[in-house]
């Protein structure tokens, strides 16, 4: 289909002359002997690729009749043509968006040049942001890939650490529930502390898997009824670096086996395995020791019945500066008692807390 031109000129002859021209290289078009005109045919729906105006008319001039159109019809381009021999004239056209000009009287070859350049202009402008269009969409398109793929991955991860879960629920029966329970408020502590989401996730996962090196303690000390002696103490204690040291090996644990080796740190240096201090303790390991020691005082033990979230407050409080970091202690004691409440009867109905707890659930 060939390319339709506008021309417009309130001189007949010119519009005739122009026209004959087109036609015989193979290009359509329509005439308009004034501006108002040329408007009214642009506003009647009539697609054109590219205008031809005159510069000097009654009604509306080729400037008045450019700025009207250039902001509705920006992809068809307007070559003006003037029989005033000034460039200023020529320039205050270009400025107020004329592609080029042609000066009366022009030859047949200068006006098809005109023409060819300008709809080749328009034409590589058209498909510059038909491209642009299209790679935004393509944008979107694989963005929405990507992002489904990092969820189905994320989800596998979860079904990896449930899977190692369930490998030490088999070594201590009592671990299932302790390991839900004690994330999901390290979870908490960490959301009323500000942490970043992204670092929150890493933190869940070491919490989740803090016993997870007592899969290589024999079970003779594992599941002793009584009290452990030095030797079994020592033994127990190598759980921490056991659970590093399996961990790690796995790439998107390698963050969390870090809280998983330092979790039975104390924050004055007294703790295990290595005596780290302060700061040094990773600060999930600081917030999961607040978390685990309020879980080990509300929850049932065999050699004493649970004790209230006060008295948990109380003793946590007591040993702030000591083995806890006092920063993670001011931020849980302002944390209201239904947190944990709800967090504990949610927990019940809970296969696993990550994706749930983590993401911004109502438990937070």
């Amino acid at each position: 289909m060939p390319d339709r031109i506008l021309v417009v000129d309130d001189e007949e002859a010119i519009r005739e002359i122009v026209c004959a021209i087109l036609s015989a290289a193979g290009y359509a078009w329509k005439q308009a002997s004034s501006g108002m005109e040329a408007l009214a045919l642009l506003n009647s729906g009539e697609s054109f690729e590219l205008m031809l105006s005159d510069l000097m008319m009654a009604d509306l001039d080729g400037i008045g009749l450019l700025e009207r159109t250039k902001e509705r019809f920006p992809d068809m381009p307007v070559v003006m043509v003037t029989a005033v021999h000034d460039i200023s004239v020529a320039l205050a056209a270009i400025r107020n968006g004329a592609y080029d000009y042609l000066l009366k009287p022009f030859e047949r070859e200068q006006l098809l040049n005109a023409v060819g350049r300008a709809l080749e202009n328009r034409r590589l402008k058209v498909e510059n942001r038909d491209y642009q269009t299209n790679l935004e969409a393509l944008v979107r398109a694989r963005t929405d890939e990507l992002r489904t793929a990092m969820s189905d991955l994320e989800r596998s991860y979860d079904i990896t650490l449930q899977a190692l879960g369930d490998a030490l629920d088999l070594k201590d029966a009592e671990t299932e529930g302790h390991s839900r329970r004690v994330t999901a408020f390290t979870i908490a502590i960490a959301r009323a502390m500000g942490v970043p989401r992204e670092q929150i996730l890493v933190i869940a996962r070491g919490a989740f898997l803090h016993d997870f090196g007592k899969m290589a303690i024999p079970d003779s000390i594992l599941r002793k009824p009584g009290k452990l002696d030095d030797e079994e103490r020592t033994i127990m204690r190598e759980h921490c670096y056991h659970g590093y040291q399996m961990l790690k090996k796995i790439p998107f644990l390698a963050d969390a086996c870090e809280i998983v080796y330092s979790h039975q740190e104390h924050y004055d240096g007294s703790g295990y395995p290595r005596g780290l201090r302060g700061a040094e303790i990773p600060l999930g390991a600081r917030i999961f020791a607040v978390a685990d020691t309020l879980d080990a005082i509300i929850s049932d033990r065999p050699y004493r019945k649970a004790r209230s979230l006060s008295a948990a407050r109380k003793e946590i409080q007591d040993w702030a500066g000591r083995q806890f970091d006092p920063d993670v202690v001011q931020i849980f004691q302002k944390m209201p008692d239904e947190v944990f409440e709800e967090l504990r009867r949610e927990i019940d109905g809970q296969a696993y807390p990550f994706s749930y707890s983590a993401t911004g659930s109502k438990s937070s």
